[in-house]
């Protein structure tokens, strides 16, 4: 057994606590990280005049040796070790004798899992966002070419009002936009670097921590070392982020499985993204949507388990803390999984756009506006209100649409009624009338085309190295 704090101990350890204790299964993930907050860690090392150049610069030629032979799978990281830590520093002292011993000096592993931990997370956070931004090409695509794709809007699930596909395609690119702006905002405060808070109050060799800091891309160093080890706010943070994209997803998914059902047939997912039943040949089902819709739970489950860990530990390092990777590693690895999914599911997705304007027009959509047409010749707005109620009943009825009902028959509900009823309460015009800021109206809504499209020019996802 590997372990780098022998020394104090008479009695090896039980195999069965230490395969308890052990995070090597899992922490693995970090090997890169770890490597590289070792090269900086070292470096610093050497321009502080605590290790030699020599020494300096044998470390960390055997540290990008060790990573290349990690990432060819010449160097396999095995449960021999207990964590990543143990494993990059016995290979290292292995191959370098006593000088291999020095990398140590004037660190913790504790404040080492805090930058492997942060460097992991900002490195996904930054791959999640590219995914993101991927998903608002797709929608904002969708939303170019459906400005006059007329369909229902819903609440409650009822049909409501028309609107056109772009609009609502919009309101999901509006939600994904927020989510990037979240994990800016996580970006913003997360990077600092906690290496040099040593295992909770520093330590007294004289490191510079703005240099080493600088090395790894961080704004600076954390400002206290107990809480520089013992923070997991960004990543709670992140997963709250994480939770809710996957929330906005599986709204979305939720849709268009409705959608897809044979009963609105507004949608036809690609084959690519279905599969069919083992019984019924008819069947095309929208698995990846619901596999999306499920995986929610999963996301959640990890922030409430952090939420939960996190929430009795004095200050500053406890072992609790391991926790915080697994379930973690596993929500970043599903979120970035669900948006690659849907984002080619909704890009090969085909639009029953006829289907779509006949369930507006069949579904009373028009009924407000047949009410403020009514309004606008004078009737009170409640007067108006139940004789559209009437003429909804009477549609009914008769299996028709208002608009297919005869001046007479709607004159003999109400006399106010002419014959510009028609233009009044035709789908179109009840878009594309409605011009305020953010409503479905064509010549409104490419404003918010135009305005997302600046959006997506001024905010590219930056680019991370993996």
């Amino acid at each position: 057994m590997a372990q780098l704090w022998g020394g104090r101990f008479t009695k090896e350890t039980d195999k069965l606590v230490y395969n308890f204790n052990a995070s090597i299964s899992f922490d693995k993930k970090l090997y890169k990280q770890d490597i590289e907050g070792s090269i900086a860690h070292v470096t610093m090392l050497g321009k502080q005049g605590i290790l030699t150049a020599q020494e300096t610069e044998d470390i960390i030629r055997t540290l990008k040796e060790i990573r290349e032979d990690a990432e060819a799978g010449r160097l396999e990281i095995t449960d021999e070790y207990e964590d990543i830590h143990s494993f990059v520093e016995a290979n290292l002292i292995d191959r370098l004798g006593d000088t291999g011993k020095k990398l140590h000096t004037g660190r913790s592993r504790n404040d080492q899992v805090a930058l492997d931990m942060r460097l992991y997370t900002r490195e996904e956070l930054l791959e999640t966002d590219g995914l993101l931004y991927d998903l608002l090409k797709a929608l904002l695509k969708i939303m170019e070419e459906n400005t006059e794709t007329i369909m229902p809007g819903f609440t409650h699930l009822q049909k409501a009002q028309p609107i056109t596909l772009a609009h609502h395609m919009g309101a999901y690119f509006e939600m994904f936009k927020r989510d990037r702006g979240r994990l800016a905002d996580i970006y913003e405060r997360m990077n600092y670097c906690p290496l040099g808070s040593g295992a909770l109050a520093g330590t007294t060799y004289p490191l510079d921590r703005e240099y080493t800091a600088s090395l790894l891309g961080f704004y600076g160093p954390t400002l206290n070392s107990m809480d520089g080890v013992s923070d997991r706010d960004y990543l709670i943070e992140f997963l709250s982020a994480m939770s809710v994209i996957m929330m906005h997803l599986s709204r979305f998914c939720e849709e268009i499985i409705i959608w897809n059902s044979n009963e609105y047939r507004f949608v036809e997912i690609d084959d690519a993204y279905s599969t069919g039943s083992s019984i019924m040949p008819q069947k095309k089902n929208p698995d990846i949507a619901e596999l999306v819709r499920g995986k929610t739970g999963r996301v959640y489950g990890a922030l409430m388990s952090l939420l939960t860990t996190m929430k009795g530990i004095p200050l500053a390092y406890n072992k609790d803390m391991q926790e915080d990777k697994e379930l973690a590693f596993d929500a970043m690895d599903t979120v970035k999984g669900c948006l690659a999914l849907f984002t080619g599911m909704i890009a090969t997705m085909k639009f029953n756009k006829d289907v779509m304007s006949r369930s507006a027009r069949h579904g009373f959509t028009n009924a407000t506006d047949a009410a403020d047409y009514l309004v606008n010749h004078g009737v009170p707005f409640r007067d108006a209100h139940g004789i559209v109620g009437k003429i909804v009943l009477y549609c009914i009825d008769k299996g028709i649409a208002i608009d297919d009902m005869s001046l007479e028959e709607l004159k003999a509900v109400s006399p106010v009624f002419e014959a510009d009823i028609y233009d009044a309460i035709s789908m179109d015009t009840c878009v594309n009338k409605r011009l305020t800021v953010g409503a479905p109206g064509k010549e409104a809504m490419e404003k918010v085309i135009g305005i997302c499209k600046d959006y997506m020019k001024e905010n590219a996802p930056a680019q991370t190295e993996k």
